[in-house]
């Protein structure tokens, strides 16, 4: 791993740290910065924002993908549920953890009510783009691609705010409906 990628990585597991002790609001990013050992400008190269510590998303080249190499007679909504079904059938336990922590907090820090739905962008463009690769229109595409995103946000913040089933339970249950299964 390059000085970058430990850089990185020590700031989003301060962030972690800090916002289970002390809670979102009230963990500063000066305090994140000096828990990882970095100045607050550095921290700020990495992460736009306090929200990116917690929102960025490195699934979406991988759902992206996964949507991409699907059947192409495969109805959108079903090439969406089943590439991002198999994209995230190779999540391992410590990531689902993490996974789970992150999206705990943000349920809980009021600060961050609809930060998901606001960040979505960028993964709704992946999976969009994917479904255009596939020869999808891009109306269509961004229609389908949104749905499957809004759907899976409900479902990632129930189960973040549970400890009833696990991910692939959460996401199967939801990825059979949203793709029609």
């Amino acid at each position: 791993m390059d000085r970058w990628s430990r850089t990185h990585e020590a700031l989003r597991r301060a962030a972690l740290e800090l916002f289970t002790e002390d809670g979102y609001d009230a963990a500063s990013t000066a305090r994140i910065a000096e828990r990882a050992g970095v100045s607050e400008m550095t921290l700020f190269r990495h992460f736009p924002s306090k929200d990116a510590l917690l929102l960025a998303d490195p699934f979406d080249p991988l759902m992206a993908e996964a949507v991409r190499a699907r059947p192409a007679e495969e109805p959108p909504m079903r090439a969406l549920a089943e590439g991002i079904r198999r994209a995230w059938a190779g999540i391992d336990a410590d990531s689902a953890r993490d996974l789970r922590i992150r999206l705990r907090i943000i349920a809980e820090a009021s600060s961050l009510h609809g930060a998901l739905e606001r960040n979505s962008g960028e993964t709704i463009a992946a999976l969009a783009g994917a479904l255009a690769k596939r020869g999808a229109a891009a109306a269509p595409a961004r229609a389908a691609a949104t749905a499957m995103v809004s759907g899976l946000s409900v479902a990632l913040l129930e189960w973040a705010r549970s400890e009833r089933s696990s991910l692939d339970d959460a996401l199967g249950r939801a990825l059979d409906v949203l793709g029609g299964g």
